[in-house]
């Protein structure tokens, strides 16, 4: 199975030179954790999570409303292809420990994968499975 049959193309992105809180805002509204960030020509520049702003915005004390999600964004993000097999976005899933992968054609942002878009079909079960033993890996027991 491809990725392109599972992925969702309906994502929403902030720009990178937005402001941290409508981040935020755009995180509480859509209920995720995080978010694609866009760069002025549509591609990807990077993710903002909402442990991004807690510890390199509020936790440092600056401004969500003056500072820029492109400060404070994970630059190094991990992508998949819509030809990729659902096998190796799940591998890829689990050895960055995401559970979500932003879906890209010639560095554009076509969809978003998901964990949970991959437990949803029974041909994935085992994939899901997987993704989630490596994104699990170094949860322990306290």
């Amino acid at each position: 199975m491809k990725v392109s049959e599972l992925m969702n193309s309906s994502v929403v992105t902030v720009a990178q030179n937005e402001s941290v809180a409508l981040a935020a805002r755009l995180l509480a509204r859509g209920n995720v954790g995080s978010l694609p960030v866009r760069g002025p020509n549509g591609e990807l520049r990077g993710v903002v999570t909402d442990r991004d702003i807690v510890l390199r915005c509020v936790a440092a004390d600056a401004s969500p409303e003056k500072t820029s999600v492109g400060e404070i964004m994970t630059r190094s993000v991990v992508t998949v292809s819509p030809g990729d097999d659902i096998a190796r976005a799940s591998r890829l899933m689990g050895a960055a420990q995401v559970r979500r992968l932003p879906v890209t054609e010639n560095g554009k942002l076509v969809g978003i994968l998901s964990l949970g878009d991959m437990a949803r079909v029974d041909v994935c079960d085992a994939e899901a499975r997987r993704a989630l033993t490596g994104i699990s890996a170094n949860i322990r027991d306290r």
